[in-house]
């Protein structure tokens, strides 16, 4: 190997290794490999920044404009407040969900498909009566499968399309991954309704739909002239039966008591830990007359307007928040927000709850002044647990966002103009039209993934120049020497799927279709079929929550833990490859 080989394949290793890690966010990683590649040499300093200006980088960026555009028109809620109901069985419901979703995820960004379904499933599932963890995954696979089928529905396929066309002069058009997409969707969709949901854990806890979705750690403080100062902490036992709530311990001077909790005499100013609901914590509070864990935040919150309410958000891995403390990011004087509680699947909160640092799939007990839960959970990004009205734009705009976008796709399908500007004029007119306002365009992008793409796209390019991809394409070609060519793509497809499971899609999809072409070329092969393998391989991450956003977003409202997942994923992985195959061998053809 060359110097440059060297040191690219160690960046590589020590990227990979920091997003299994996870101390770091994925974006300052990728983006720190990509300046040490820089001054290392390995990658030119005129290439330090193209990739931020590569069409693959532009058209993730507006996919998810117009998916903004298109979820704010109220035409995604539109069609699901029509077809979704709560009188359907297990099965119908996850079919129609799962389909609504993976049509949706075809055509937009599948994490915000998710997002906007998530809340619709939630409700539906509390009117049923079961827990919503039997549904939520079932509806995050699906719109993971969904995003398969079209150019714009997952950043793994508009990576290899621009990859395609920088190889071969010509890029993937819009409908090209459907034969190969649908198939493994319609065959993935199909597990999930019949047979997936069946495969995930019933514990009792995600079985009575109270366990892990709505429990939370909240803290209640004495106040000072409470008539419970003096009694015993064991005597709030009965009031805390009566309203189904879990005494945990108790803080006095900044420092928990729990042993010794049970026979502490109160004192006033001292704070109440607890595990509750929002209705049982409120009916606790109000009957044991206690304060809110902040007083003074409470009374600035009160003096703000008139009232207050209580939201529950799930937060998600690009949320403000995430990684931070409710007292280290402001929250109360920035949003007048108390965080109240934190709902933590499999998790005890250790700590105070505004100094406990919150994290991918966490829920948030918030409190805020009335009618401004939408703003506070838009600032931190997060998404709310809760069903959605109509959007408040008109229902003229709503089919005008919807035209404009169908007639942009079949534009950009038919080669009548090229995606990035069609999707480019699709943005200006819901602009222009006000379906999406100019002060809020830019917060609808996901910038540490437009980070991670642009650092990671000149390390890709590098890596292939020196060589490095071609060493990995020929080790693969020579372990799989003599195995006919479904075995090869097989292998193919199970190193891409395995590296999707633990790292971002997004890193796994750069590195993984460069070896796809130079192991054709190794064979002496069209490059088609193992580019689409990679394609439908980088989205199939189905085995762990942190292999897909979306994974990640269920895992608190669903109830989840880390090893649930790979029970219904595994074999729908094992089932995917198994279609995939012959497929793609049909219509990309060696």
């Amino acid at each position: 190997m060359t110097s440059d080989q060297i040191i690219l394949f160690a960046l590589f290793v020590a990227v990979f290794g920091m997003l299994l890690w996870g101390r770091y966010r994925y974006d300052i990683v990728a983006f720190g490999a990509l300046l040490i590649g820089v001054v290392l040499g390995v990658v030119p300093t005129k290439d330090a920044f193209s990739g931020f200006g590569h069409p693959a980088t532009i058209v993730v960026a507006l996919v998810l404009v117009v998916s903004a555009g298109l979820v704010r028109s109220g035409a995604v809620y539109f069609i699901t407040r029509t077809l979704v109901n709560a009188g359907r069985g297990l099965g119908s419901h996850i079919a129609l969900m799962g389909g609504i979703g993976a049509v949706l995820s075809a055509f937009m960004n599948n994490v915000a498909a998710l997002a906007l379904l998530m809340p619709v499933d939630m409700q539906t599932a509390r009117k049923a009566g079961r827990s919503p963890g039997l549904s939520l995954m079932p509806l995050s696979f699906a719109t993971i499968l969904g995003g398969m089928v079209t150019l714009i529905g997952t950043p793994p396929n508009i990576i290899i399309a621009a990859i395609r066309g920088e190889a071969l002069g010509e890029p993937y058009r819009m409908f090209d991954f459907a034969p190969v997409g649908g198939v493994a969707a319609i065959t993935g969709l199909a597990f999930v309704a019949l047979v997936g949901w069946r495969l995930i854990p019933t514990r009792e806890d995600v079985k009575s739909g109270e366990g892990a979705l709505n429990q939370y750690i909240a803290e209640l403080t004495v106040p000072a002239e409470s008539q419970l100062i003096g009694k015993r902490f064991a005597e709030l036992e009965p009031d805390a039966e009566k309203t189904d709530v879990a005494l945990l311990g108790l803080i006095r001077d900044g420092k928990r008591r729990y042993g010794r909790a049970r026979n502490a005499l109160l004192q006033g100013g001292d704070t109440l830990v607890l595990e509750a609901t929002p209705e049982a914590l409120d009916e606790f509070r109000a009957a044991l007359e206690l304060d809110f864990s902040d007083t003074q935040r409470e009374e600035r919150l009160r003096a703000v307007g008139e009232g207050l309410e209580v939201v529950e958000v799930v937060v998600p891995e690009e949320s403000r928040i995430t990684g931070k403390t409710a007292q280290a990011l402001g929250l109360s004087w920035r949003q007048s927000t108390v965080l109240m509680g934190i709902s933590r699947s499999g998790t005890t909160i250790a700590r105070h709850v505004r100094q406990t640092q919150v994290e991918a799939g966490d829920i948030l007990l918030l409190l805020c002044p009335r009618d401004h839960g939408p703003d506070v959970t838009e600032w931190l990004g997060c998404l709310p647990l809760a069903e959605r009205g109509l959007s408040v734009t008109a229902n003229e705009k709503m089919w005008l966002a919807i035209g404009l976008f169908v007639g942009a796709v079949a534009a950009a399908s038919f080669g009548l103009i090229y995606l990035p500007v069609a999707l480019g004029l699709v943005a200006m007119g819901y602009l222009l039209a006000n379906i999406l306002p100019v002060s809020q365009i830019y917060d609808h992008v996901e910038w540490p993934v437009v980070v991670l793409l642009g650092s990671m796209i000149p390390l890709g390019v590098a890596l292939e120049k020196s060589g490095g991809t071609e060493l990995i394409a020929n080790a693969l070609v020579g372990l799989t020497g003599g195995l006919p060519a479904w075995a090869v793509l097989t292998v193919l497809m199970v190193v891409t799927m395995t590296l999707s499971d633990v790292l971002n899609n997004t890193a796994t999809t750069i590195v993984a279709a460069p070896v796809g072409i130079q192991m054709a070329n190794a064979l002496q092969v069209s490059p088609d079929p193992f580019l689409m393998a990679v394609a439908v391989a980088a989205s199939a991450a189905f085995l762990t929550p942190i292999g897909h956003k979306n994974n990640t977003l269920i895992l608190g409202p669903g109830g989840y833990r880390f090893g649930d997942y790979w029970r219904m994923g595994l074999p729908l992985e094992i089932l995917i490859i198994a279609v995939s195959i012959p497929t793609i061998l049909v219509v990309w053809p060696l």
